[in-house]
C-alpha cells in the first residue's frame, strides 16, 4: 500500500507509471452487475440494514455456485456473506481460535492472515514451504512444525495462493484435509482466486518447467491464448473445459471453513462482498460476532451480486481470465530477458514471483531497494517480497498481471531497459 500510495503521487505529478503491483483487476464487474447497481441507485429505495450473515436470495445463489462448479451441496444456511474476505477472516479467526492458539500458515503467503492473527492474541507458526513443495503446506511441514512449537489449532491453505500462485492438487487437498481432521486442526481454506487458473489442478505440471518458452507453449489456445474463444472452452460460459477452477476444500472435509470472494474472479474488490462456508459447529459463533464487528455486508453491493451467477456474467468472467492468460504468457516468455530466477509456478490469480536476479540484488541489496530504484527511474511498481515472507522475502518480488497484457509489455520493455542501465 506504500507503493501505491508512491504510485498515486507520480501520477498526479503528471509521470506514465506503470503499476503491476496491487493484486486487482481492472476490468470491472459484470455488465449484469453494474447495471443492477444502478437500477438499485436510481430506484429511491432504501438500503437498509440486511440480515447479518446476507440476503437470502445471495446466499443460495452461492450455494448454487458450488454445485455448478464443484458438484457440492450447500446448505444455503451454512454460507454468510461477509463485508470482502477480509470480514470473513475477521469473524472466522474469531470464532475459530482462542488467544495462544497456534495457526500455521505457508510462507511465503498472505500477510494479513498473520496481521489478523497476531492482532487476536493467536501465535502464527510460519511452515517454509518453498519450491520443493511447490510453496504449499504439506503434512511433513506440519508435523514438524508440531514437534518444535507444540500442537496447532489451525492451518491456512490458500490455493492459488498469494503470491505465489501455486494451488493444491486433488491428492494434496484431501491428505491435508484428513491430516486436520484426525488431529482436531480447524483448516481454513481461502479459495478467493479460484476461477482464475490456467490448467488441471492433477495436471499443474505444465507451468512447473523450469523451460519457460515450452511453458508458454504448453499453454498455447488454452484459456483464450492466442485467439481461443472468449470463454476459453468448448464448454457453457462457466465451465471452461479441461480446466479445473480450484478444488474446493468442501469436496473433502465440510469441517473446513472455506472464504471466497467476488474480488477478484468476478473482478468486484472495492464492492467488499465476500463469503464463508461455515463448519456447522461453529455457524452460531460466526453469526453473533459478524453482528458485533460489521454488523451486515453492504446491501447495494449484495442486490447486485446477485447477478454474478448469470450466464452472462461467467462468460464475462471467464473473458477476463483470458486476458490474465496472455499477460502471464508474456511473463513466462520473458523470464529470461528479465534474468529473474527461482520463479513459483503461475498455477492460478495472477502473480509471478521471483528473484529479480543475482546482478541487481548484488546492486541493490534487497528487492525493496531494486523496487523503489525501479518505481522512481523506470516509473514501474513491483511489490518487494517482504510483506509476504518474514524470512527471505527481500531476495523476491511480485508481479501482478492483473493490469493486464499491454501494461505488462510495457513494464517488461522497461525493466530490461532499466536493468540493462
Amino acid at each position: 500500500m506504500t507503493i501505491l500510495g508512491r504510485v498515486a503521487e507520480l501520477r498526479a505529478a503528471g509521470v506514465d507509471v506503470v503499476s503491476l503491483c496491487a493484486g486487482e483487476p481492472g476490468g470491472g464487474a459484470p455488465a449484469g452487475v453494474s447495471a443492477r447497481a444502478a437500477e438499485l441507485h436510481a430506484s429511491g429505495r432504501a438500503l437498509n440494514y440486511t440480515p447479518t450473515l446476507g440476503i437470502e436470495e445471495l446466499r443460495t445463489a452461492i450455494a448454487g455456485h458450488y454445485a455448478r462448479w464443484y458438484g457440492v451441496d450447500v446448505d444455503p444456511a451454512r454460507v454468510a456473506v461477509t463485508t470482502g474476505s477480509s470480514g470473513a477472516f475477521m469473524a472466522g479467526f474469531l470464532a475459530a481460535f482462542n488467544p495462544g492458539d497456534r495457526v500455521a500458515m505457508a510462507r511465503p503467503g498472505y500477510a494479513a492472515y498473520r496481521n489478523i492473527l497476531a492482532a487476536l492474541g493467536c501465535q502464527v507458526v510460519e511452515l517454509d514451504a518453498g519450491p520443493a513443495v511447490r510453496f504449499q503446506p504439506t503434512p511433513a511441514l506440519l508435523e514438524e512444525a508440531e514437534s518444535v512449537h507444540g500442537p496447532l489449532a489451525g492451518l491456512i491453505l490458500a490455493s492459488p495462493n498469494n503470491p505465489t500462485g501455486t494451488m493444491a492438487t486433488r491428492a494434496e487437498m484431501a491428505e491435508l484435509a484428513a491430516w486436520c481432521r484426525e488431529r482436531g486442526v480447524r483448516l481454513v481454506s481461502d479459495e478467493i482466486y479460484h476461477g482464475i487458473t490456467y490448467g488441471s489442478s492433477d495436471g499443474i505440471g505444465a507451468a512447473d518447467r523450469a523451460d519457460t518458452a515450452e511453458t508458454a507453449d504448453a499453454f498455447d489456445g488454452i484459456d483464450g491464448i492466442d485467439g481461443a474463444d472468449a470463454d476459453g472452452a468448448a464448454g457453457a460460459p462457466g465451465d471452461r473445459a479441461g480446466v479445473e477452477r480450484g478444488v474446493c476444500a468442501w469436496e473433502y472435509s465440510t469441517e473446513a471453513m472455506v472464504i471466497s470472494s467476488f474480488s477478484k474472479y468476478w473482478g468486484m474488490p472495492g464492492w467488499r462482498i465476500g463469503w464463508m462456508l461455515m463448519p456447522e459447529d461453529l455457524a452460531p459463533a460466526i453469526g453473533g460476532l459478524s453482528g458485533s464487528v460489521s454488523l451486515c455486508p453492504p446491501a447495494p453491493a449484495q442486490y447486485a451480486a446477485v447477478e454474478a451467477f448469470s450466464e452472462e456474467s461467467y462468460a464475462a468472467c471467464d473473458a477476463q481470465v483470458a486476458g490474465f492468460a496472455r499477460a502471464r504468457a508474456l511473463v513466462l516468455e520473458n523470464q529470461a530477458r528479465l534474468g529473474w530466477t527461482d520463479a513459483a509456478p503461475a498455477d492460478g490469480a495472477f502473480y509471478f514471483w521471483a528473484k529479480p536476479g543475482e546482478a541487481m540484488l548484488a546492486c541493490y541489496g534487497t528487492s525493496t531497494a531494486y523496487c523503489e530504484a525501479l518505481l522512481e527511474q523506470a516509473h514501474v511498481a513491483l511489490t518487494p517480497g517482504t510483506d509476504f515472507d518474514t524470512a527471505h522475502g527481500e531476495d523476491y518480488v511480485r508481479l501482478s498481471f492483473a493490469a493486464g497484457y499491454d501494461a505488462v509489455a510495457e513494464a517488461i520493455e522497461r525493466i530490461v531497459a532499466f536493468q540493462r542501465g
